[in-house]
């Protein structure tokens, strides 16, 4: 007996930091699609997808409301668990990187690099984005801001998040100790990375440059894996997240069954802005301990919008929960794997997926479907009769491209050119929806042409059948219902031959077809679209309403230090068109320094020089573009100007406001 193949897809897995986007859940369809389509095939499938919990951004958004990191991830990973399910994603496994095996996996890897030397401690230098959580040299910078004399004191990163200087221990990977050897190895696997011109990018802006060492570990983050030998330092995302595709099948644990049954990958699927690290960090550390390396990396493009890439701050971000509570699940996963070809980027609109689902989906596919199924009730008291061995020529033409379609089809989903192989299924919609047209179902009941109609009537539900099982993978739901209309159990493997006559009918269809796309209504459903997506844009609050955001008691309010301050001196942040300098007396002899995004609402800030303003006093200091920040002066906003809160001199510097 043949050892049955296996097969093994993973998508990135997710940041919890917030609500997931059709973006999102493209890759995350796009790797169900493949994951279903290898079982339809015999394979033995793993499909795994995650969290990746770690990190300062995940500190902070916790801190924001007031409760744990722990507490926070678990409620985002059951968030996310839930929208996977409601698009019927059958993943094997969703990995979250605090379960105890990973960090013990992690923690296992990093001491074995560190023992072997491609691990060493040093010190790093750079500028972090928490927004993207993410380091960048000062010439990766979008944007820097200097000093009169000349240095660097901020900047922004490539996406348009401030970046702060990091300075710290660190320890490193010896990325440039084993450059050559990726170099050479995507020579001579020249499949490794998918599209061909991402692998020319990697090579281009990355390898040839001269791949510098990896800075591995944070001691200014708490929240994370922690170094066994060294606790101060915690494992950084690289080694952390990069991991999960091994740990999840068990490397570095007792049982690492899955590992040796499933282990290389066949395929990484990931957006193209992760390209980078999955193919030249993941290698590169593959390599150092001595493991294969995945078939395939595959980087997809991304969902834009017209305007643009989607953002929740321009307001122009789509959720899945919106589309798939008023269409479906299926016109979502239908329409995210039609709009992107392979690897390209593709643009979504309210119009074109309306478009979509009432050409595509209630058109072509529902009528066809509907209209046989009541021609065969009408014609035929609802049973269809085997396919018949001799066709005329448009029952041959119609078997030669259900045929045809197949074997195309199958080619492209072996390739992942998912748009390409629904492109090949709807060319057999179309030819079975011609086919009534030249065969004429009504007339040949007219004329008593029994064994004629009950031919036409065979071919179409068995193109039909085929149709069902060629969109299985794309479309989770709608080839169930179309069996259930054809009188078929899903079920039932015998009704689920891949063949153009493949299967004996003798079976009785449902008595009333039921339009299972009925056409929508385009002005209407676009405006649902549109509101939809406006209502997911941020509302800027005022300062007013921020105050009143939440209620808090008297024990809360006594935990602020609000103080009188004298300004001694003011002056614009070099670099920046918002912040202000303020240096401060509070009456205890040491001068405060506090920066305020003001400066464009005093122009002329030496007017505040002497004046006496209220701040809050006990906040943790932070840096904002390199300069320490010791506090919070106090305002008020009104008609969208914003106005210090200034004092008369009947108060006292330093006097506390209770």
């Amino acid at each position: 007996m043949a050892e049955q193949k296996t097969f093994y897809i993973t998508t990135p897995i997710y940041y919890p930091s917030g609500r997931l986007t059709i973006g999102n859940a493209y890759t995350t369809i796009a790797a169900d699609v493949m994951a279903r389509y290898k079982r339809s095939q015999g394979y033995d499938t793993f499909f795994l997808t995650g969290t990746d919990e770690h990190g300062l951004k995940i500190e902070q958004k916790a801190a924001e409301q007031g409760i744990k990191p722990q507490e926070f991830v678990d409620r985002m990973a059951a968030t996310y668990q839930k929208l996977w399910k409601s698009l019927n994603i059958s993943y094997d496994k969703f990995i979250r990187t605090t379960d105890e095996e990973h960090v013990r996996g992690v923690q296992q890897i990093f001491e074995q690099l560190l023992q072997q030397g491609d691990i060493y401690l040093g010190e790093y230098t750079g500028w972090y984005s928490v927004e993207d959580e993410e380091y960048f040299t000062e010439s990766q910078l979008a944007e820097v801001y200097k000093d009169d004399t000349g240095n660097v004191i901020g900047g922004k990163a490539p996406s348009g998040h401030e970046v702060q200087l990091v300075k710290e221990p660190s320890y490193f990977f010896r990325m440039s100790k084993y450059a050559d050897r990726l170099y050479q190895y995507y020579q001579d696997h020249p499949e490794f990375i998918l599209p061909h011109s991402r692998e020319k990018e990697m090579v281009n802006n990355f390898i040839k440059p001269g791949l510098e060492d990896l800075s591995v570990t944070r001691t200014t983050v708490s929240w994370g894996i922690s170094v066994p030998s060294d606790p101060k330092h915690v494992v950084y995302v690289w080694i952390d997240a990069l991991s999960n595709y091994i740990t999840a099948l068990g490397y570095g644990s007792e049982d690492d069954s899955l590992f040796k049954q499933f282990w290389p990958a066949d395929i990484h699927l990931v957006g193209k802005e992760i390209v980078r690290f999955h193919t030249i960090y993941w290698p590169i550390m593959l390599m150092a301990l001595g493991l294969p390396l995945p078939k395939h990396i595959i980087g997809h493009g991304w969902v834009l919008m017209k305007d643009g890439k989607m953002s929740k701050s321009k307001g122009n971000a789509v959720y899945p929960e919106s589309i798939t509570s008023r269409y479906g699940v299926d016109a979502l996963r239908y329409y995210l794997m039609r709009a992107l070809p392979f690897g390209a980027d593709g643009v979504f609109t309210p119009e074109d997926f309306v478009e979509r689902v009432n050409y595509d989906l209630a058109n072509d596919l529902g009528n066809l479907l509907n209209r046989t199924v009541s021609m065969i009730n009408q014609y035929q008291a609802g049973l269809v009769k085997p396919v018949a061995g001799d066709q005329d020529e448009f029952g041959q033409d119609l078997a030669r491209v259900a045929s045809e379609t197949i074997a195309d089809y199958q080619e492209k989903m072996d390739t992942l050119h998912f748009t390409q192989a629904i492109e090949d299924i709807w060319q057999l919609i179309s030819r079975a929806n011609k086919y009534i047209d030249e065969t004429r179902p009504w007339a040949l009941n007219k004329d008593k042409k029994t064994a004629e109609l009950a031919r036409v009537m065979s071919n179409l539900a068995e193109s039909l059948r085929l149709i069902a099982l060629l969109i299985a993978p794309i479309m989770t739901e709608t080839p169930v219902e179309m069996f259930r209309q054809l009188g078929l159990d899903w079920q039932d493997k015998g009704h689920k031959t891949l063949e153009f006559g493949g299967f004996d009918w003798q079976i009785k269809v449902v008595e009333q077809a039921a339009p299972i796309y009925p056409r929508l209504k385009p002005e209407e459903e676009i405006k649902y679209i549109k509101d939809e997506m406006a209502k997911a844009k941020p509302k800027k609050q005022s300062r007013s309403q921020q105050g009143q955001a939440k209620e808090i008691t008297i024990d809360d309010f006594d935990k602020v230090k609000i103080q009188v301050g004298k300004i001694l001196a003011v002056e614009p942040v070099k670099g920046s068109n918002k912040l202000l300098q303020f240096q401060l007396d509070f009456g205890d002899g040491n001068e405060r320094q506090i920066l305020s995004g003001i400066r464009k609402f005093y122009p002329n800030a030496s007017e505040l020089l002497n004046k006496k303003v209220l701040a809050v006093t006990n906040l943790k200091p932070r840096k904002m573009l390199g300069h320490l920040s010791q506090g919070m002066l106090l305002s008020s906003e009104q008609g969208g100007m914003v106005k210090l809160a200034l004092v008369g001199d009947e108060h006292e510097v330093g006097a506390e406001l209770g």
